[in-house]
């Protein structure tokens, strides 16, 4: 038998804001993995619902869990950074306490990556989408009804590929921590990490994607991807960020055509949810990095002009809901 602290130490690190409904599921989830070489940490992000008693209530019944709180509610990059570096681990998940992981999760990914030379960075899966109630809503890859994968997943060198296209469910990833590290860990002036992790990482490390159900990702009202183009959205703010840093990144006629696609989606989505000024910093980026287009030389002159025509996205949305 092998002795558990011969193996690399995992850290899952469980980020909890107001997720008292979800997060009993979330923990066990953590404690029922068949990987024995765990550290378990539990960052409260200064939660205003009954997490912390549930919290404390499981700290109490499993001495070998971390439980750390923010004085005040610091947001996800912030939060997490602080977990990480209090933490160990060879190995790094970055887990919300509205999830939950498949028992195999840990020992798959850690299996995987020591199969992978140095240049690899990053393990990433597939993942089943749940409702509120942990009811099945689809899985992240299409796959057919043999269940294999039928889309194209990228592995190796991505970075082309996401500048494009959102094709990682963020939280399926296992990180080495030397990752964490290089990229002295998420960007705190920002409102979300995926993005930004994702081009800062990919630039020096490559990707490997595991076809395996792994977590399951649940969707409801107060998740921060159904905060997108809502008014007053923080996320798109950090998105120009991002694609600001990319610009910087890209080493080839490729990679600038992969961005351009990324510039062009973004603007016409900020534009058709109102978010003009956004519009325009993506168009102006788009400009200096590759030049406008008719097209979008249009839909700068009407950002600056603030002509709305939300009503096109929204008649759109109800027939594709038909």
């Amino acid at each position: 038998m092998t002795d558990a602290s011969s193996l690399p130490l995992v850290s899952v690190i469980c980020l909890c804001y107001n997720h008292e409904r979800f997060i009993a599921e979330a923990l066990d989830s953590v404690l029922a993995q068949t990987y024995p070489n765990l550290e378990i940490i539990i960052m409260n992000d200064c939660s205003t619902d009954n997490s912390v008693a549930i919290i404390q209530e499981y700290v109490r019944q499993y001495p070998q869990l971390t439980f750390m709180s923010t004085g005040t509610n610091l947001g996800n990059t912030r939060a997490f950074n602080m977990a990480w570096r209090a933490s160990k681990g060879d190995y790094i998940i970055d887990f919300a306490t509205d999830d939950v992981l498949l028992p195999e999760r840990v020992a798959q990914q850690v299996a995987a990556f020591e199969k992978l030379d140095d240049s690899y960075g990053v393990v990433y899966s597939d993942a089943e989408y749940i409702d509120d109630n942990g009811r099945h809503v689809k899985f992240h890859c299409q796959r057919n009804k043999a269940g294999e994968v039928v889309s194209f997943v990228p592995s190796g060198d991505i970075f082309e590929h996401l500048l494009s296209r959102y094709f990682i469910c963020p939280p399926t990833m296992m990180m080495k921590r030397q990752v964490f590290e290089d990229l002295q860990g998420y960007d705190e002036a920002l409102a979300y990490e995926d993005f930004d992790f994702w081009v800062r990482s990919s630039r020096r490390y490559k990707y490997f994607f595991l076809d395996a159900i792994t977590t399951r990702r649940r969707l409801h009202a107060h998740s921060l991807s159904k905060q997108l183009y809502k008014p007053g959205d923080r996320q798109l703010n950090s998105t120009v960020l991002v694609c600001e840093k990319a610009a910087k990144l890209v080493q080839n006629s490729e990679e600038r055509q992969a961005l351009s696609r990324r510039l062009q989606y973004e603007a016409r989505h900020a534009y058709l949810t109102g978010h003009y000024r956004q519009a325009e910093q993506f168009l102006d980026l788009l400009r200096q990095h590759a030049g406008l287009g008719p097209v979008y030389h249009t839909i700068h002159f009407l950002s600056k002009l603030k002509v709305d025509l939300r009503f096109i996205r929204a008649l759109y949305q109800k027939l594709l809901n038909r």
